[in-house]
């Protein structure tokens, strides 16, 4: 047996809102997003960024439950604009036995950045 890294979530089509260089650092989305996706407060991310090919890590904070938020904050603000496409995923590790029958949370967001489709076969 042997440790594995794999996805744990995914929120993929969340669009930008808004970018705060100001900010010291993270990614803030929906708390409703987060929760549906089965992703934390403060969780390591990877976030890569549809329109440009950006790719980031970094952390999820919370946002306001039900405002599609999502704020590139800080020097990720570098990284897209409004209006531009995100997949955000989160990984973790575990005893390649699990992971090999786990199934990760894939969350698919409409134009509106609300939660359109959950997938978790």
């Amino acid at each position: 047996m042997y440790t594995v890294k794999i996805l744990l979530g995914k929120i993929h089509g969340i669009k930008v809102t808004e970018a705060n260089l100001s900010y010291r650092g993270s990614l803030t989305v929906d708390e409703e997003i987060m929760e549906a996706a089965g992703l934390m407060e403060y969780q390591h991310i990877l976030v890569v960024n549809n329109n440009n090919g950006e790719r980031l890590e970094t952390y999820l904070i919370k946002g306001m439950r039900g405002s599609g938020v999502c704020c590139l904050n800080g020097a990720a603000a570098h990284k897209g604009t409004a209006g531009h496409e995100l997949i955000v995923m989160a990984f973790g590790y575990m005893d390649e036995y699990l992971a090999r029958r786990y199934k990760p949370v894939r969350i698919f967001i409409n134009k509106k950045n609300k939660i359109e489709k959950i997938e978790k076969d």
